[in-house]
């Protein structure tokens, strides 16, 4: 008989608010208990949700709580990795946010500390739980495009009317590569199975924060070309360019939000199939596979080895990257 997981979120963030916190209440199988925040008005909207839910004054409350299974980490990116690792020395499972670390070698220690207590740590890569995604990845390695050649990505927002928000900062690990880059570069490795062999980067920065960077990366056999943008006018899209035909992913990222969900298979002759996936809710999904893996085991589809690899991917880019000044 399945189990429910019984989750805590620490820290009341918007994004808690508006997408994780209510997708973890009505997620099958799951049950939010409480939540950590000493501010009694950034609660209150999480009660309209869930009335029952209760609230602790610290984090530390509620991680030394014998009624919560897994907990959900929302905080700034700097501290993902210092949290992440406190809730499984408390024996809570661990869903946090990405980026979950800094540098691919900080996400070592926290796999180590998983495999040491038994416990499931993961970053919430939402998409790939998304079926458009593994359709995608379907059509491209099992080639309905042919060989594939060309990668094209690109995720922009602009939040240059808002300086206090948290990706304005670097010293909260702000910035648009660790905030969406993450995205065009981790849905390229789940697509295709590849790592990238070398990265060129162009990037440019105010006040400290990366807010564009135009990417070129070789993989074995393919290329990719990335953008992503906290000053251009809110876009995402994802194409695989292949020999014989394009797969295309209309609303990749923020699915269902941006727009229709749905993956295009374009062929050289004009033919297209489209597969549409209406009110499909990936971030409910996302909880709900967490809560299959720490009750039945059965293996978690974005293990921490996979976060790693795109963590990996973030540091060449960074590491790669010429600066550019802005216009």
């Amino acid at each position: 008989m399945t189990q429910v997981t019984r989750w805590g979120i620490l820290g009341a963030a918007k994004f808690a608010l508006e997408h994780m916190g209510p997708a973890i209440h009505e997620a099958q199988d799951a049950k939010l208990v409480a939540l950590a925040t000493s501010s009694a008005e950034k609660a209150r909207p999480f009660m309209a949700f869930c009335p029952d839910i209760e609230v602790c004054d610290s984090y530390e409350a509620l991680l030394a709580r014998d009624d919560i299974d897994a907990v959900y980490v929302p905080l700034p990116n700097h501290i993902h990795i210092e949290w992440s690792r406190k809730a499984l020395e408390a024996g809570k499972h661990v869903l946090c946010e990405k980026p979950i670390a800094m540098r691919a070698e900080d996400i070592d220690d926290l796999i180590a500390l998983r495999d040491q207590t038994g416990l499931l740590a993961a970053e919430a890569y939402m998409i790939v739980h998304h079926p458009q995604w593994r359709r995608a990845r379907d059509l491209v390695q099992g080639g309905a495009i042919g060989d594939l050649v060309h990668v094209q990505g690109h995720f922009s927002y602009d939040n240059s009317d808002d300086p206090g928000n948290i990706r304005n900062h670097p010293q909260f690990g702000g910035g648009g590569i660790r905030d969406i880059g993450v995205y065009p570069y981790g849905a390229t490795r789940f697509v295709t199975g590849q790592e990238p062999v070398t990265v060129r980067a162009v990037i440019e920065r105010e006040n400290g924060v990366d807010t564009y960077a135009q990417v070129s990366a070789d993989f074995e056999g393919f290329r990719g070309a990335f953008t992503t943008s906290m000053r251009m006018s809110l876009w995402q899209e994802m194409t695989f360019h292949g020999t014989k035909a394009i797969v295309r992913v209309h609303a990749p990222f923020n699915a269902g939000t941006f727009g229709e969900s749905a993956v295009e298979l374009r062929s050289s002759d004009g033919r297209r199939q489209i597969d549409r996936f209406p009110d499909v809710r990936q971030y409910k999904l996302q909880v709900e596979a967490f809560g299959r893996s720490v009750q039945t085991g059965v293996p978690y589809p974005c293990p921490l080895e996979f976060s790693r690899g795109t963590q990996r991917m973030i540091d060449m880019v960074f590491d790669a990257g010429h600066e550019r000044r802005s216009p």
